[in-house]
């Protein structure tokens, strides 16, 4: 999640997903995506906590882990155009227009993160970003992701866009609007982005949303079948531990 304080508080960045993706078609989400290998590439320049530091959080491998802050930094870069990266460990890229033709050999595959951090001589920033939760999606669905999801506040200097052809829509919202839109069918949200709205949604300003203590549990829903339809549980929730 990218977030910014704006007037009316916090603001975090949105994208609406065009009606043709495998998974999620016509939703709005956060950007995002899947580990490429190369993500594991340990000649990247990085700043911050440590892959062991992030395995613990996330309880994974440190080289898996590695990856996952890698596809976060690759993945916000490909869909949004901010980069979270600079040329040492105190500063950041500013303006990243004049990375378009690398951040679309990005998306094409045909440049890895590390080959693009070394040609610009940048170094990875991942003091910049916080670990917040981990989704794994319901046993039944024909499409199963072990998700990380991150926080980052928005570089000054820096735009986000939505010069991407995953998203029709890209835009800043407070939570409590987004959830709103939600509540009156103007947009469709998935479990984890309503959850991480109305989490977003209790803090204030982005320092206090950066500043937030988090526990990485698994959060693993599951899908019970009521009066016909489909029914997503989150664990708390009345009937969860009994849902099969």
């Amino acid at each position: 999640m990218l977030v910014r304080d704006g007037s009316a508080g916090l603001e975090v960045f949105l994208q609406k997903r065009v009606k043709a993706m495998a998974f999620a078609a016509g939703m709005t989400v956060f950007p995002g995506g899947g580990v490429d290998p190369r993500d594991a590439d340990v000649s990247v320049s990085w700043h911050g906590p440590e892959p062991d530091w992030w395995a613990q959080r996330f309880g994974c491998a440190p080289e898996v882990a590695r990856s996952l802050v890698c596809a976060a930094v690759r993945e916000t870069f490909e869909e949004s155009g901010v980069l979270l990266a600079g040329p040492d460990e105190t500063s950041l890229v500013g303006d990243t227009g004049h990375h378009a033709a690398a951040r679309a050999a990005l998306v094409a595959r045909d440049l890895s993160l590390a080959e693009f951090l070394a040609r610009e001589d940048l170094v990875l920033r991942a003091d910049l970003l916080r670990p917040w939760s981990n989704w794994v999606t319901p046993e039944g669905e024909p499409r199963r992701y072990d998700t990380r999801f991150f926080l980052a506040a928005m570089p000054t200097g820096q735009q986000a866009d939505g010069s991407t052809s995953e998203a029709v829509e890209a835009y800043w919202s407070t939570p409590r609007q987004a959830l709103a839109d939600f509540a009156d069918g103007r947009c469709h949200l998935l479990p984890p982005t309503r959850v991480t709205l109305e989490e977003l949604a209790e803090h204030a300003d982005v320092g206090s949303a950066l500043e937030a203590e988090r526990t990485l549990a698994k959060i693993i829903p599951k899908l019970v079948q009521r009066d016909g339809r489909w029914h997503v549980l989150l664990p708390g929730e009345p009937g969860f531990e009994e849902a099969k």
